[in-house]
């Protein structure tokens, strides 16, 4: 009996690992687009590891093949395109891969994979290669470098004249069809399904702890679910044994489709793309912040423990995907830091911060002619990592989100605030609310256009807090706003509009 209720335990271990991002040092993740693979490993080591962030998300590792299109040199897209399964790109080889997981591992600082396992490439030209240097032939179907041939792709159940997506509303086409004119790869075929698991099988090896996956929406749950079935378990080395890699499937869901998140979730977390739309009007101003009192399921959103959640990605940040305008990103720093402060408080999902570089934008009606532009470069075309400046934050062409003290000190807090739920919400019929994480954080914001200015409950037990918003605790005092909380746990709370930032939040490590 022992045995069989040791091997049950193991089992549900097993099917609730592909939910679980197997986080040790915190609860939320950072995704360090387009970053050399040796900045992660500094990074991991010198910031995420001691701020508490639990890991990183990094850029597709495949190869993929080098655009030179007209003046399109080197766009972030082509990542996007593999040639084949070897570890070389633009980020690094494959020993510089492994370092960097390796490193990251030691500190703390997991690892998650961003996968392309729907297609290959578009059509180029004979005689464009590959970032290792492996050539293909686009019209043949021929992929030497895994190998994959015309045998191995979706033409024969693709029943459109163009062999394209052209009609959303049908599902057969968006799973069986070339996206944007990619070679669509028949993952219902055990030879396909064998090459994708020998790549993820690999970087399981190396320590990675799941894989952010593609284009999900364009491959069907079920033949997702027999590649994840076929994978091992994460490597002892860095994980208890018997655990299972962490899946997240990139579904854009907005409604009125036919393919839906729902399909996803037996396989893993999905990503949730109608949070940062949602967060995004809301912060703008075409729905009150009052509204949020039951954000998430009450929103009709997927199951918390079954979403993965952000305000931005790279590519809504770029006008793609899903959410338009009402997206915030970067450029609108000040709304931004107040969706994300929001983010790293509030108890839905698991949540993904966005790390970017910078781009000048130059707009042609609705759409960005610069959209394609990849991370900073030198004449080499090779990829120039961030500098850091004094004040930590980034310069080279990087933003660098991560390192805005608004948002690394909400990192702390929501690690800080784990396994609380929402309490003691407040509002004021409009754009000012605040609310409580248990007895462990506190966060009030205000998105009006006059002050907030309140006593308000707190929850926390008597004291100074110093808000982490404005600033920091350093040693015995604040270098931003000191909160006095009251022995009913009430403080007053204020929040000008002439203020920086619209939040103030504090914990009970941020308590002098």
């Amino acid at each position: 009996m022992i045995r069989f209720v040791a091997s049950l335990l193991a089992l549900a271990a097993s099917c609730l690992g592909q939910w679980d991002p197997g986080v040790t040092n915190g609860q939320a993740i950072v995704h360090l687009f387009e970053w050399p693979w040796k900045d992660i490993a500094r990074e991991c080591e010198e910031f995420l590891g001691p701020k508490g962030f639990g890991g990183v998300q990094v850029s597709p590792p495949s190869e993929n093949v080098i655009v030179h299109q007209g003046s399109v040199t080197r766009p972030w897209w082509e990542r996007y395109q593999p040639v084949s399964y070897q570890l070389i790109t633009r980020s690094g080889n494959e020993e510089a891969f492994k370092d960097m997981v390796t490193r990251c591992n030691n500190v703390g600082v997991r690892i998650y994979v961003d996968v392309v396992i729907n297609h290959m490439t578009g059509g180029w030209p004979q005689g464009t290669v590959g970032t290792g240097g492996t050539s293909f032939d686009y019209g043949a179907e021929s992929y030497p470098g895994v190998p994959y041939s015309g045998f191995d792709f979706n033409d024969g159940n693709c029943h459109t004249s163009s062999g394209t997506i052209e009609d959303y509303g049908d599902a057969n086409q968006v799973r069986n069809c070339k996206l944007e004119g990619m070679n669509d790869l028949n993952q219902g075929t055990d030879y396909v399904r064998g090459k994708i698991q020998e790549y993820l099988n690999r970087l399981l090896d190396y320590g990675v702890a799941g894989f952010r996956v593609d284009a999900s929406k364009h491959m069907w749950p079920g033949d997702m679910k027999a590649i994840f079935d076929g994978l091992k378990g994460l490597s002892t080395e860095h994980f208890k044994a018997n655990a299972r890699p962490f899946i997240v499937q990139e579904v854009i869901d907005l409604g009125g489709e036919p393919i839906s998140s729902g399909e996803y979730v037996g396989n893993g977390r999905v990503t949730e793309f109608r949070y940062g739309k949602f967060l995004g009007e809301a912060f703008h101003g075409s729905n009150q912040l009052k509204w949020l009192v039951n954000f998430g399921e009450g929103w009709g959103m997927i199951d918390r423990a079954n979403a993965l959640v952000f305000i931005d990605n790279h590519d809504n940040q770029r006008g793609h995907g899903a959410g338009g305008t009402m997206i915030l990103t970067f450029r609108d720093s000040k709304l931004y830091k107040m969706a994300n402060a929001f983010m790293l408080a509030w108890p839905y999902g698991f949540t993904r911060l966005m790390s970017s570089y910078y781009w000048d934008q130059h707009w042609v009606g609705d759409h960005d002619e610069n959209d394609w532009v990849g991370p900073p470069m030198d004449g080499q075309e090779h990829t120039v990592g961030p500098t850091i400046n004094p004040d930590g934050t980034c310069g080279g062409g990087w933003i660098c989100e991560h390192r805005w003290r608004q948002i690394f000190n909400m990192v702390e807090f929501r690690n800080v605030a784990h396994g609380t739920d929402m309490n003691d919400w407040w509002d004021n019929g409009n754009n000012q609310i605040a609310f409580c994480r248990g007895d462990k954080g506190f966060i009030a914001i205000n998105n009006d256009n006059y002050d907030l200015k309140e006593t308000l409950q707190t929850c926390l037990p008597a004291g100074t807090y110093c808000d982490v918003i404005s600033g920091s605790k350093e040693g015995g005092s604040c270098t931003g706003k000191a909160v006095t909380v009251n022995g009913d746990g009430t403080a007053y709370i204020e929040i000008t509009t002439s203020e920086y930032d619209g939040v103030l939040a504090i914990h009970s490590n941020s308590k002098l």
